[in-house]
């Protein structure tokens, strides 16, 4: 098995860890403890000050709903208690019977290295920490009564992340990425279809706002968004990085 370099933070053994380690067969290296995989607890690699999302980001997503490719990023914020981790419960809150449905949407994500402001998007691989696979959970019909994404977005456990960060040794610019609900794969793209990249999105988002360490960005979710219900387990898998899992409750 490859050899993956990755930031995180988990318990094992009653302990807390958090920074670089290396990944390989099953086995967690962190400066030579070694831990298996299965023995251990992801939680959120980081403790973002803000989670900056990007809507409609995917070509075969806008080819889905009919709409125009937009000119420039659509961003919104998720707050940071909306954060979970792998294999954390996902709370579908009690809403009226005509406000129930919630969607899950697969995403890459990456995690902000260090403060930046203005970042030119040929300079992305210098901020980043790692990429990571995450699930922007959507009150769907909340979005459309809104008007606006705050409200449908912001719910407790509605920001999934994990289960670590990859350090990618090439752009992610062609990574298969799937999300499985109940075990059928439900989206299945590339990060080849992004409408702004990596570093495109770097530029434009610090353009607006300075940007932290441990900061999140979600870059968009590709065709196939659905609805799930109480007791789905949805996986989003990414190619190089791994899988997150979460069930709804």
């Amino acid at each position: 098995m490859e050899t993956v370099e990755a930031y995180g933070r988990f318990y094992a053994c009653g302990e807390l860890y958090e920074g670089f380690f290396e990944l390989s067969d099953g086995v967690i290296d962190f400066e030579g403890l070694k831990f298996r995989l299965d023995a251990v607890k992801f939680l959120p690699p980081t403790k973002p000050e803000k989670i900056v999302c990007v809507g409609l980001n995917y070509i075969d997503h806008a080819k889905e709903l009919k709409m125009e490719i937009p000119d420039e990023p659509v961003i919104f914020l998720k707050p940071p208690s909306s954060l979970v981790g792998h294999e954390d419960s996902v709370i579908i809150p009690d809403l009226p019977p005509e406000l129930s449905r919630v969607d899950y949407e697969g995403e890459l994500a990456f995690i902000v290295a260090k403060k930046c402001k203005n970042v030119p998007s040929d300079e992305f691989e210098e901020y980043i920490l790692g990429y990571c696979c995450f699930n922007d959970v959507t009150a769907r019909d909340l979005q459309r009564k809104d008007g606006q994404w705050t409200r449908a977005k912001s719910f407790d456990t509605f920001a999934c992340i994990g289960p670590y960060a990859v350090k990618l040794d090439s752009k992610p610019e062609d990574l298969k990425i799937r999300t499985r609900l109940n075990g059928r794969v439900v989206q299945d793209s590339s990060t080849s279809n992004l409408i702004f990249g990596v570093g495109e999105l770097l530029e434009f988002i610090s353009g607006v706002m300075t940007l932290k360490r441990g900061d999140i960005v979600a870059t968009g979710t590709p065709a196939g968004v659905g609805r799930v219900s109480r007791g789905d387990i949805v996986e989003v898998e990414i190619e190089k990085i791994g899988t997150l899992k979460n069930i709804f409750i």
